[in-house]
């Protein structure tokens, strides 16, 4: 029997007359799950997202430091303190710098500040203090903001992994790494895990049919184009290397996350698949009961003890935190206010910011903070084992947000699909 198909612009003409069929690839698995597959003449497009850390982020910048003439060219340069690293183009004379910006890196004078925050507060328009140490020792100061940099483009050099891994500390002694917000204590006492499951763009599109070099994705809000497979990609465990340009980005997709081993960031991806045909429907009938998730050493990264799944971690949960301030003991030092990532919470909690990490509730000593974070169950030498999830390291709101306006946006006509 040959499979159905249709072609791009058999789809791109329902869209522009209203009577194409755009699903989330939410709302794809929901139907998966209540037995109700759909057919390949009921769905046209499945939007996909996700959101959590991805320390492959840069930004470019092109910022203008004084005037033409000033300095003949930058040998050192701070944005909020953290370090940048001007060129390629040395731009002698021209009183600008080129410079490019790790998520990952710190800032010199606030331990909890790094590239994530920074392009945060870039995208959200706020100033930013500019350092500038030229090659004959001359130092410059000034501030700017987004609407005075001619460029700001992010770089993702490896977002979104098709599967990630979560992580435990099987040993006695407490372990440092970015993989948590804090310091992971052992033996099995807590898991940190990332990946938004179903939700993700390449499970969907495990082949990279559709989500490959040249397609339009969204990055953190902002049109942008995969430039191919990002490094450390594999055919076992793809990912994307992506462009877009930050002055259409959503500071609530871009941001900084501490870590135990100090600062890092996130953003966010989504991708539009057309269901050119029946094969590329089916691979996006996936659950996340179906998604395997490794349970590795958290001191080894690739030592797999066990394995567990993505209904595990993003079912029978809550995905934000309940405050209840009457049960706040004003402690001296708060640990909640002290390990929250994305600094959500500085006496009252700031839900737009919060990236429903569990943090807090599980380190607030007199119940503060309510969240159900569950606990994921896994073998271990033939040994059942139970970790409470002590850090999730993305964000299923967010992805879920950024897969619903992609939806929008694609039934309006306002984001084109490209080529396939």
């Amino acid at each position: 029997m040959n499979m159905k198909s249709r072609t791009l612009q058999e789809i791109k003409q329902k869209i522009a007359s209203g009577e194409a069929t755009v699903l989330t690839a939410e709302e794809v698995s929901d139907l998966v799950r209540n037995g109700e597959e759909p057919e390949f003449e009921e769905v046209d497009v499945v939007t996909t997202g996700t959101c959590g850390i991805m320390s492959g982020t840069a930004a470019i910048f092109h910022i203008k430091v004084g005037e033409p003439g000033s300095f003949k060219k930058a040998n050192r340069i701070l944005l909020n303190g953290v370090p940048g690293f001007p060129g390629p183009c040395p731009n002698e004379w021209l009183g600008s710098v080129d410079l490019i910006v790790y998520g990952t890196s710190h800032s010199i004078y606030h331990d909890d500040y790094g590239g994530g925050f920074l392009f945060q507060d870039i995208i959200k328009g706020n100033e930013v203090e500019v350092e500038v140490e030229s090659i004959s020792g001359d130092k410059l100061k000034t501030t700017v903001t987004m609407d005075d940099m001619g460029t700001a483009q992010m770089i993702g050099t490896r977002l979104a992994f098709k599967n990630y891994t979560a992580f435990v500390n099987p040993s006695l002694e407490s372990v440092t790494s970015i993989f948590n917000a804090v310091n992971m204590e052992g033996p099995f006492k807590g898991l940190s895990f990332s990946g938004c499951g179903e939700l993700n763009p390449l499970q969907n599109d495990p082949h990279m049919r559709i989500i490959k070099g040249g397609a339009k994705v969204l990055l953190s809000g902002s049109e942008g184009m995969v430039l191919g497979q990002g490094t450390r990609s594999s055919d076992e465990k793809p990912n994307l290397m992506i462009s877009a340009d930050m002055h259409q980005m959503d500071p609530l997709y871009v941001g900084g996350f501490k870590t135990a081993a100090g600062p890092e960031v996130f953003n966010s991806v989504a991708a539009a698949i057309p269901i050119l045909n029946e094969d590329i429907l089916k691979d996006t009938f996936i659950t996340n009961k179906d998604i395997k998730l490794p349970v590795a050493d958290i001191r080894g990264r690739h030592q797999v003890l066990g394995f567990t799944d993505y209904a595990s971690v993003w079912e029978n949960i809550t995905e934000r935190p309940v405050y209840y301030p009457e049960g706040c003991q004003n402690c001296e030092l708060c640990l909640v206010r002290e390990r929250c990532p994305t600094g959500a919470y500085k006496g009252n909690l700031n839900e737009e910011i919060c990236f429903g990490c569990g943090m807090c509730d599980y380190s607030c000593p007199h119940g503060a903070f309510q969240m159900k974070r569950g606990k994921i169950k896994f073998s271990v030498d033939d040994r059942l084992v139970e970790v409470p999830m002590v850090c999730r390291q993305s964000d299923i709101i967010r992805a879920r947000k950024l897969a619903e306006d992609l939806k929008k946006r694609v039934t309006d006509g306002s984001f084109d699909l490209g080529e396939c």
